[in-house]
């Protein structure tokens, strides 16, 4: 197969532009191809080249496929390298992709795996198992996904919070109320991020999410697929059931041997995951309880702001909205702080879980069509240097910061502008919120508060740092109308179980899976250990019979 790397392509502020045909027809004279001969592609990846804007570019990663017609005498790989050698193009080469296929296939036994959470590396962990006839059983806090969202539109027009089952508690886990973002760092050389792709592409999702440089599929779209997804598990001989808190473990010596449901039900399990989620405290205390190994491990907390958002397509693509890109999005970074979790056109929503603590997150639907852009400024925390050496220290620090939120907003978001913020944290002149301006676009009641409250001075100068610093690289972005919302504490888990080459635990049996257990920071990055952690399950289920 040749691969043609940095391909682009002219991107015009027009629907009706086909930019299939423009590809097509600029391979094909990259190629030298003959006319009338054809030719297969596939887009490998796809980002937007914006650094002569407002004229703005695709650049293309491609794999093609040229039909050579009818030779004997030479292999298609040789007459590949030969039109490559030809060619003489540091962008053209030869590839061949891995491709991921599950390596294992239940035997004859009667165990049947035990996941815990339905969120992404639980489903995908279940996905997995229950394809290759390992009958799965997820047991999962919360609702399924459509009780789920009535009851979290209940929350955010009524206040009235169901702590099992909310913004990041139920089928889904937190994702499912957030921009839905399918971007990862995470090196993949086993090919086990395309095929999570590919899964999500067959249960619903766009195929631009296997080639985009940063995929998203919205809160809406992600709704649909994560049901398709629980669907496909049943119709596979695996178990997905509602409702069921997991508060206890059943051991034997050093092994586990199942765990205990809602306080007063057993489930026997010779091999549970844990693919619990970042915000499950109250499991992470029952393991701690249990004996299972944890540490404390570095996270990052901070404070939600919001602009126009075309304030951030005039920066991004030059224009106030790009008709074919839609909304712009942004990353930054500096010495002190870093955005996470930005929304184009989104909202900020209350993703509280706890009676009188307060958290929040950011959420965009797939048309990404509000008027609002919004991102978490976030610094990292590290346990350690605050002597925080208890392994469940991290989240008590978290619920402080919750707890104080909670206080200030009475219970609604906290809201300030920035220019408030800069005058109460630099004590230049007494704090005077102001009322009469823009609102923040929020899922759930807000009221202006006194946000610099809720973090130490050291955090709030890191952030106003951070801000300055941003505000030099988009204009305005540190604007005193600046919305500043708080707190942002559910980045990560403060919490790792450590596990061994086999991905379990110090107890045998027990398999640490996902971002809640410390492996992972994201929905591809969690799907794609809950793949590593079935197969790990799958493995000691095939020993086992031998």
């Amino acid at each position: 197969m040749i691969r043609i790397n940095q391909l682009r392509v002219l991107i015009k502020n027009d629907k009706t532009e086909n930019p299939a045909e423009k590809l097509k027809a600029k391979i094909k004279r990259l190629l030298n191809l003959k006319p009338g001969a054809s030719f297969t592609y596939q887009i490998i990846r796809r980002s937007v080249d914006a650094r002569k804007k407002p004229q703005l570019f695709y650049s293309y990663t491609v794999d093609i496929k040229p039909d050579f017609g009818a030779n004997e005498k030479q292999s298609k790989a040789e007459l590949e390298h030969n039109l490559i050698k030809k060619l003489k193009v540091k962008a053209i080469s030869v590839n061949e992709e891995a491709k991921y296929s599950f390596p294992y296939r239940a035997g004859k036994t009667k165990s049947r795996p035990v996941i815990i959470g339905a969120g992404p590396a639980g489903l995908f962990c279940g996905y997995m198992l229950a394809l290759s006839g390992f009958c799965p059983i997820i047991l999962e806090r919360g609702e399924a996904v459509r009780e789920r969202t009535e009851t979290i539109n209940r929350f955010f027009n009524e206040g009235i919070l169901n702590p099992e089952s909310n913004v990041l508690f139920g089928e889904g886990g937190a994702g499912t109320f957030s921009d839905g973002k399918l971007s990862t760092q995470v090196k993949d050389p086993r090919g086990i991020k395309k095929a999570v792709l590919s899964i999500l592409k067959k249960a619903g999702a766009p195929a631009e999410i296997l080639y985009e440089q940063k995929p998203h599929l919205g809160t809406d779209v992600l709704r649909n697929i994560i049901k398709d997804i629980r669907k496909q598990i049943i119709l596979n001989g695996g178990e997905v059931r509602f409702g069921q808190k997991v508060t206890g473990f059943s051991r034997h010596g050093n092994k586990i041997t199942g765990v205990i449901i809602n306080e007063n039900e057993e489930l026997k399990a010779d091999y549970v995951i844990l693919a619990i989620g970042h915000s499950a405290r109250d499991t992470f205390h029952a393991l701690y309880q249990n004996g299972v190994k944890m540490e404390a491990k570095p996270f990052s907390v901070g404070l939600r702001v919001e602009h126009p958002q075309v304030l951030i397509n005039k920066i991004q693509h030059g224009v106030n909205y790009h008709k074919v890109l839609g909304a712009a999005d942004y990353k930054l970074a500096s010495k002190t702080a870093y955005s996470f979790c930005m929304c184009p056109g989104g909202f900020i929503v209350n993703a509280s879980t706890e009676k009188g603590f307060l958290s929040i997150n950011g959420m965009s639907y797939s048309d990404r069509a509000g008027e609002s852009a919004n991102s978490a400024i976030v610094m990292a925390v590290n346990p350690h240097k605050l002597g925080l050496n208890h392994p469940l220290s991290g989240i008590e620090y978290q619920r402080k910061l919750e707890e104080k939120a909670y206080q200030i907003g009475n219970g609604k978001i906290p809201v300030s502008y920035l220019g408030d913020f800069k005058k109460a944290v630099l004590g230049t002149e007494d704090l005077a919120v102001s009322t009469d301006k823009n609102i923040p676009s929020t899922k759930g009641d807000f009221c202006f508060a006194p946000v610099h409250e809720i973090l130490d001075d050291e955090m709030n100068k890191a952030f106003l740092d951070a801000m300055n610093e941003f505000g030099q690289k988009i204009p305005g972005f540190d604007d005193d109308m600046t919305l500043v919302a708080g707190i942002e504490s559910r980045t990560s888990s403060p919490v790792r179980i450590p596990r061994d080459e086999f991905f379990r635990a110090n107890y045998d049996g027990l398999y640490p899976c996902g971002e809640g257990a410390g492996y992972a920071g994201g929905i591809i990055s969690a799907t794609m250990d809950g793949v590593l952690v079935a197969e790990a399950v799958a493995k000691a289920v095939e020993q086992m019979n031998l």
